[in-house]
C-alpha cells in the first residue's frame, strides 16, 4: 500500500470551483423563496378557481321550516322590495300594469348576451342579480349590461344561503361581489337578492336577520311575486303563463339568465314581452319602481323635501363614502349616467375590484392550461408505465436466458477507484467489501482534501484486513470529478470501477461488472445500485424509488441504447474512453451523467448489469434528501444543456440527441414536476367536483404504480413489504421531489453552481451480507 500526499507550499487561493460555490451558496435562500412563491402562486390560483366554480343549484332552500314569529306581518304581507329607510322596514309593491323584469344567477356566457339582445330590441330594461365568482369570470358581459341601461344586484358571490351563514360569511359574499362588479363596470350596488328567496311571506326568522342587518348597511332587499319557474324547463307556453300577473297587477318577475340549460327562457322572452306590451304593460327596473313610488307619495303629501333611495336621510346605500360594507356612498343618480341603484366604484374599492377580475382572468387561463397539460403528461406517465413494463421484461428476458453471452469472460485485473471525502465512519465497511471480491483488482483511495482522517483510516483497514492492493492517493480538496480524474490517472488497468466511499460491493459485483467489456463496442456498463439503510421511512422511500425508479428504467434505456447515467455508487469504464472524451467534467454537478452522455457522443455502448449490486448508503433525512436532490436534478439539467447540439449530431451522438434525450426531458424532468400536481388536482376534485370520482381516479393510478414497482421489485428479487410504503410515499415524498425539482428549475434560469456536496453518513450500511 502506497500514499502520495500533496506538496507543502503557501495557503492556495480559492479555486474557480470554491468561488462559484461561494456565490451560489449566497443565492440558494432566494431561489428556495422563489420558489416557495411559485408553488403558493400555483395553489392560490387553483383555490380561486375552485372557489369561483362554486355550482351554483336549484333554486330552494337549504333548510326549511323555520318560524316567522319575529317577522313584522306587514313585511310578510307585503310588497316584493323590501327597504329599511330611517331604520323602519318598509316594503314598496309594484304598480299596476308595470312589470319589474328581474334575471338571477348570470352571468352566462352564452345565455346572458342572447337576452341582453332581446331586451335591446324590444327597448326593455331589467334588473340582473348577479353572483359574483360569475362577475369575475365575465367581466365583459356586465360592462355591456350596465352600459346598455340595465340595472344590476347582487346574488352573493357563492350562491350561498345567508340565512344559515355567520357575520362574518355574509360581509364577505357581499364585499367580494362589490369588488366584482366595481372591477367589471366600475360600479357598486345597493340592491340584494338572496339565493333560494322568493316572496315576502316566505321570510322566517332564519333570514329576517340577515335582511336587518344588510338593510342597516344600505341594501335594498328584493323578492318575487310572480316566479316564471323557467329554471325547471317546464315549456315555452308555460313559462309565459307562470310569468304574467293576475288581473293587471304589477309584478316583479323572476326569470334566469343562467344556473343551467336556458333555452327555454331566451324563446319565451320575446312572446313574452310582446304579449305584456300587447295587455297595456310597461317594464322598468327595480328603481324604477321605487322612484315612481317616492314621486307618488311626494305628489299626495305636496312635499318636496322626499329623498331618492341612497340619500343622506338614510335611503339605500346611504354609507361611508369609503364603501367599508361594500356599498359607496358616492351618489350617481341625479346626473343620469347611472342607475339610481348604481354607485360609480372609486378610490381602493375600485383598484381592489379590478386586481380581482385580472386574478380571476389568470385563474381562468392557468387551470384549464394545466388541466390539458396534466391530461398531456398523464397519458405520458401511463405511456412510460406501459414501455417499462414491456422494455424491462424483455430485457430481463434477454439477458437471463441461458445462451446469453457478452463474449469470453474477462478475467484481467480491474482498477476500482473510491473518491472521499470525509468517509471515516464508511470507508472501512467499503474496503472490506471489496477486500471479499471474486476478481482481481486494485483499489485507489482518492482522499480529497478530507479532515476527519479518512486517509488514516483507509491505510489501517488495509493493513488489518492483509490488503497489499490499495493505494490512498492524498489532494487538496478540489471535487469528486476532480477526485475521479486523478484516480484514472493512477490506474494501472484498462479498466476502472468507479464506487463511493459510503458504498458496499458484494464479492461477485466487481466480476458481473466488468463482463459487457467482452464486447469491444461497450464503453461503460451501469451497475445495480441499492439503498441499504431502507429500514427507515425515509429508506424505505428511497428503495422503491431505486428500484422501479431508476433500475426499471435502465432496462428499458438500456435496450433502447440511450442510457443517460450511470450511478456515481457503481460503474465501470474503459480507462482509454474515459480520456478520449476528456475525463470526468466539472462543468455540471451530475458529473456522472454527464460522461455517460459524453460516451455515448463518442461512439461507445453503455449497457446496464443488472446483476451486478453494491449498496449505498441514502441519505437519512430530508434536507440531506432535499441537498442530493437537487444537486441531482439541476446537475441533469446542466449536462442536458451541455450537450444539446447532439440533437442535430449525426451517428451515435445523434442518436442519444433525438431519442435518449428527449426521454430523459420528458420522465426525468417534465412528468416529475406535473405528476405531483396530480395529486394536487385531485384535491382540488374532490373538493369542487366530485370527491368519489376523483379519489377512485387517485387509486386506480396508484394502482398501476403499484403493479410496475411490483414487477420491478420481482425482476430484482426484492421482499414486496416495502411496497406498502407506497401510498405514503405518492402523498408526502413525491411532492417534496416536485419542490427540489422546481428550485432546480428556478436555479438554472438565474445561474449558479454548486459545490461537491457531502451527506452526513453513519456507517450503518455494513457487509452486503447483513442487508435483507
Amino acid at each position: 500500500m502506497t500514499t502520495t500526499r500533496p506538496s507543502r507550499g503557501r495557503r492556495r487561493a480559492p479555486s474557480r470551483i470554491e468561488r462559484a460555490a461561494g456565490k451560489a451558496a449566497a443565492l440558494q435562500k432566494p431561489r428556495v423563496i422563489l420558489a416557495g412563491l411559485l408553488l403558493l402562486a400555483l395553489t392560490s390560483v387553483m383555490l380561486l378557481d375552485g372557489y369561483l366554480r362554486a355550482e351554483v343549484g336549484g333554486d330552494q332552500r337549504v333548510r326549511t321550516g323555520a318560524g316567522t314569529s319575529e317577522v313584522p306581518d306587514d313585511i310578510l304581507d307585503g310588497g316584493p322590495i323590501l327597504t329599511f329607510r330611517g331604520g323602519r322596514a318598509t316594503t314598496v309593491s309594484v304598480p299596476d300594469k308595470t312589470i319589474a323584469l328581474t334575471f338571477d344567477d348570470g352571468p352566462n356566457p352564452t345565455w346572458t348576451p342572447e337576452i341582453l339582445e332581446i331586451l335591446e330590441k324590444y327597448d326593455v330594461p331589467a334588473t340582473f342579480f348577479l353572483v359574483g365568482s360569475m362577475v369575475s369570470r365575465y367581466p365583459d358581459i356586465v360592462k355591456d349590461m350596465v352600459a346598455q341601461g340595465n340595472e344590476v344586484g347582487i346574488h352573493t358571490f357563492t350562491h350561498i344561503d345567508l340565512s344559515y351563514q355567520s357575520d362574518a360569511r355574509v360581509d364577505r359574499e357581499m364585499e367580494q361581489t362589490q369588488l366584482a362588479l366595481a372591477g367589471a363596470a366600475g360600479i357598486t350596488t345597493t340592491l340584494f337578492r338572496a339565493p333560494y328567496s322568493s316572496k315576502t311571506d316566505a321570510i322566517d326568522n332564519y333570514s329576517w336577520p340577515v335582511y336587518q342587518r344588510l338593510g342597516e348597511d344600505g341594501y335594498t332587499s328584493v323578492f318575487v311575486d310572480t316566479d316564471s319557474d323557467d329554471w325547471k324547463r317546464p315549456g315555452v307556453s308555460n313559462i309565459i303563463k307562470w310569468a304574467t300577473p293576475e288581473d293587471g297587477k304589477g309584478a316583479s318577475v323572476l326569470f334566469h339568465d343562467a344556473g343551467g340549460e336556458r333555452s327555454q327562457t331566451i324563446a319565451a322572452l320575446p312572446t313574452y314581452i310582446e304579449k305584456m306590451k300587447a295587455a297595456g304593460y310597461t317594464f322598468t327596473t327595480i328603481s324604477g319602481v321605487t322612484q315612481a313610488q317616492d314621486a307618488a307619495a311626494r305628489e299626495t303629501s305636496g312635499q318636496q323635501a322626499g329623498t331618492l333611495p341612497g340619500g343622506e336621510t338614510g335611503g339605500a346605500g346611504a354609507d361611508s363614502a369609503d364603501g367599508g360594507d361594500g356599498v359607496d356612498g358616492v351618489d350617481g343618480g341625479a346626473d343620469g349616467r347611472l342607475q339610481a341603484a348604481h354607485r360609480e366604484a372609486t378610490g381602493l374599492t375600485l383598484y381592489e375590484g379590478k386586481a380581482l377580475v385580472a386574478a380571476v382572468t389568470v385563474a381562468e387561463w392557468t387551470v384549464p392550461t394545466l388541466s390539458v397539460g396534466l391530461a398531456v403528461v398523464g397519458v405520458a406517465v401511463m405511456g412510460r408505465f406501459g414501455m417499462m413494463l414491456i422494455l424491462a421484461r424483455r430485457h430481463h428476458r434477454k439477458r437471463n436466458r441461458g445462451r446469453f453471452s457478452w463474449g469470453p469472460d474477462v478475467t484481467r485485473p480491474v482498477s476500482v477507484i473510491v473518491p472521499a471525502y470525509n468517509e471515516k465512519e464508511c470507508i472501512a465497511n467499503t474496503l472490506a467489501s471489496l477486500a471479499r471480491s471474486t476478481h482481481p483488482i486494485e483499489i485507489i483511495i482518492v482522499d480529497d482534501g478530507s479532515t476527519d482522517g479518512t486517509s488514516e483510516i483507509s491505510r489501517e483497514a488495509a493493513e488489518a484486513l492483509g490488503m497489499t492492493n490499495v493505494r490512498v492517493i492524498r489532494q487538496e480538496n478540489a471535487g469528486k470529478p476532480a477526485a475521479l480524474n486523478n484516480g484514472v490517472r493512477n490506474a494501472s488497468w484498462d479498466i476502472v470501477v468507479m464506487m463511493d466511499g459510503d458504498t458496499v460491493f458484494e464479492p461477485d459485483t466487481v466480476r458481473r461488472l466488468v463482463q459487457p467489456f467482452a464486447d469491444p463496442k461497450v464503453g461503460a456498463v451501469a451497475g445495480n445500485a441499492k439503498v441499504g439503510n431502507r429500514d427507515t421511512i425515509i429508506g424505505a422511500w428511497q428503495h422503491i424509488e431505486y428500484v422501479m425508479g431508476f433500475n426499471l428504467d435502465r432496462r428499458m434505456y438500456d435496450l433502447l441504447r440511450c442510457m443517460p447515467t450511470i450511478p456515481g455508487a457503481i460503474g465501470a469504464f474503459r480507462r482509454d474512453a474515459v480520456l478520449e472524451v476528456g475525463g470526468m467534467s466539472e462543468d455540471t454537478l451530475a458529473e456522472d451523467t454527464d460522461i455517460t452522455i459524453a460516451m455515448h457522443r463518442a461512439g461507445w455502448n453503455v449497457v446496464y448489469q443488472e446483476h451486478a449490486r453494491a449498496w449505498t448508503e441514502a441519505p437519512g433525512s430530508l434536507r440531506q434528501l432535499w441537498s442530493q436532490r437537487y444537486r441531482w436534478s439541476y446537475g441533469t439539467m446542466q449536462a442536458l444543456w451541455k450537450h444539446r447540439k447532439s440533437l442535430t449530431d449525426k451517428g451515435p451522438s445523434g442518436r442519444f440527441g433525438r431519442v435518449g434525450m428527449p426521454l430523459v426531458v420528458l420522465f426525468q424532468i417534465v412528468t416529475p414536476v406535473f405528476a405531483p400536481l396530480i395529486d394536487v388536482f385531485t384535491a382540488y376534485s374532490m373538493i369542487f367536483i366530485d370527491f368519489k370520482a376523483a379519489l377512485l381516479a387517485w387509486l386506480a393510478v396508484l394502482c398501476v404504480q403499484l403493479v410496475c414497482a411490483a414487477y420491478a421489485f420481482r425482476l430484482d428479487g426484492e421482499k414486496y413489504r416495502y411496497l406498502l410504503m407506497m401510498p405514503l410515499q405518492q402523498l408526502a415524498y413525491r411532492q417534496m421531489m416536485y419542490l427540489v425539482l422546481i428550485h432546480s428549475c428556478v436555479t438554472a434560469l438565474t445561474g449558479g453552481r454548486l459545490r461537491w456536496q457531502k451527506l452526513k453518513r453513519t456507517g450503518e450500511v455494513g457487509t452486503p451480507a447483513g442487508v435483507s
